[in-house]
């Protein structure tokens, strides 16, 4: 299993780079995934209430009023019909690749196997949805869908009749029959917004719609698409005859040449055990996962700057407890922390200089606390010497600052980027540490908590608390925003940082570091 997810890993992190050449890293469309999923889902609901509007919904007439609409009203009628078509494949496209990169980056054990198990009704739904559109068409794909449906479900052990019977010749299949595909068409997209709705419980600030770049360059693609390839019909339906040669959607209809080929039994079996393995996954095999935040109340003031910048809910504020005069105190879910640390970075009491070996903080990370982060810190650089020495500050999912250590240059990884407190940086720089800080974290966009890369820019910016402090020296400091794969740029910036920095003029002398043991409690 690890060796199936580095392998799909590698092959979208390449995958990414292409697409950030291609768009920027701010565009990119990988990293908008869930979002492009929602407009396409919406290019294809409005689209398909608009077409609604138009259709007779007869058995006899709804072929005509498709066509109708297709070729007498082109742009109002055809191009819509285009846009309902290719906005419903790519909800499956997006869905596929949002599938296969959460997959890879192992984004659905511990706590989040709870957005990845409520996905999975989410592929059902978007399949019985589609399907059941081509049916309102009622020509000779939809003749061919619907026997091929009906007897398919004619295998399972429900129905008192069998339901493929009302297909068998013109006589048998009335307007009631066609009315619930219908209804069945209109109801199940309604639902998926109650199961999206239900899929995004755990997650924090979803994104519901991408950037205005993104989302315009999408719909003139789909446009395109629509007037350079616009959807059409087979021949009408007729019950008397068999359909020889059609073209199917293979996003929606590649299951029923394997129907033909293994038969309805195997593939229930199939589709259904592949379902149940996907459902299993988040605990194949276990997850052995590190503590989860805990808060010392001690320290804790009710700021709330935790709850704002957790991306998983993780955080609550709940009454005080201990009699302190504050109103509020922060609480952890233990069972939806994922132990990313974003929190103690937003903690302000998440401070480098204390002269006490733990470093108490109103929230931490048992396994990985900030002393012990100060602790790395100074083993990292013990052995740099010369000029310009370097402390190189990565991230656990993309590029590890172990992994950067080299002549000049001392490494220390995070869970997250936007586990490091701001504190830490100008502790590295004002006590003589190092003579330069270059922070590592995931590509833009493409983060593996989300929001950890966005929150740190903003906190190195002064655009978000706990804020970097304005002595700080910025020529000092220096970011790469880069994947696992990029290590060769990412050191070739650290080595043209270390050239700028050998420009500078030599810093004042610091107070010495304070020594600090060798183990932290």
């Amino acid at each position: 299993m690890k060796a199936l997810k580095r392998f799909l890993a590698f092959g979208v992190e390449w995958l990414e780079r292409i697409f950030d050449v291609a768009f920027g890293q701010k565009n990119n469309p990988i990293h908008h995934l869930g979002a492009l999923g929602f407009l396409f889902f919406w290019v294809a609901f409005v689209s398909g209430v608009y077409l609604y509007i138009g259709l007779d919904t007869s058995v006899a007439k709804a072929f005509a009023s498709v066509e109708y609409m297709t070729h007498s009203v082109w742009f109002f009628g055809g191009v819509m019909r285009s846009l309902h078509r290719y906005g419903s494949d790519a909800i499956i496209a997006m869905l596929a690749v949002h599938l296969v990169r959460e997959f890879a980056h192992d984004r659905l054990r511990g706590p989040r196997w709870f957005t990845w198990v409520t996905g999975i009704p989410l592929i059902w739904l978007t399949y019985i949805a589609g399907i059941s559109g081509y049916w309102l068409v009622w020509d000779q794909l939809a003749q061919y869908i619907a026997v091929a449906t009906t007897e398919w479900l004619d295998w399972l052990p429900i129905f008192g009749e069998p339901i493929a019977r009302n297909f068998l010749a013109p006589s048998s299949l009335d307007d009631r029959f066609f009315t619930l595909m219908i209804f069945i068409h209109i109801a199940v997209p309604i639902m998926m917004v109650f199961v999206l709705w239900i899929h995004l419980q755990r997650v924090a600030r979803p994104e519901y719609l991408p950037s205005r770049v993104l989302t315009l360059g999408t719909m003139a693609m789909l446009i395109g698409l629509s007037i350079a390839y616009p959807a059409t019909s087979h021949a009408p339906a007729d019950l008397l005859t068999v359909p020889r040669t059609l073209k199917l959607d293979w996003w929606y209809l590649a299951i029923y040449p394997v129907i033909e080929k293994i038969g309805p039994g195997p593939t229930w079996y199939g589709l259904i055990g592949f379902s149940f393995l996907l459902m299993f996954l988040p605990w194949l095999p276990p997850l052995k996962r590190p503590a989860p935040a805990k808060v010392d109340l001690a320290y804790c003031n009710g700021c709330r700057r935790c709850v704002n910048d957790c991306p998983y809910n993780a955080i609550t504020m709940v009454p005080r407890s201990d009699g302190r005069p504050f109103l509020e105190e922060a609480k952890v879910d233990d069972d939806l922390c994922v132990s990313c640390g974003i929190c103690v970075g937003a903690c302000p009491t998440s401070i480098a200089f204390r002269t006490t070996t733990d470093l108490p903080t109103g929230i931490n990370l048992p396994d990985r606390s900030i002393a012990k982060l100060r602790q790395r810190m100074q083993k990292a650089m013990a052995g740099v010497r010369g000029g310009p020495r370097i402390l190189a500050l990565g991230c656990d999912n993309g590029v590890r600052g172990e992994s950067l250590a080299r002549e000049g240059v001392g490494g220390v990884s995070l869970p997250c980027i936007a586990a490091l407190p701001p504190s830490f940086i100008d502790y590295a720089l004002s006590r003589n540490l190092a003579d330069g800080v270059f922070i590592v974290g995931c590509a833009e966009g493409g983060c593996t908590n989300r929001y950890g890369v966005e929150w740190m820019r903003a906190r190195l910016e002064g655009e978000r608390d706990p804020r970097l402090r304005a002595r700080v020296p910025r020529e000092r400091l220096a970011t790469c925003w880069a994947r696992g794969p990029e290590c060769g740029r990412v050191a070739g910036e650290i080595r043209a940082f270390a050239d700028r920095l050998r420009l500078l003029p030599a810093p004042e002398k610091k107070p010495p570091l304070e020594r600090i043991p060798e183990t932290v409690p």
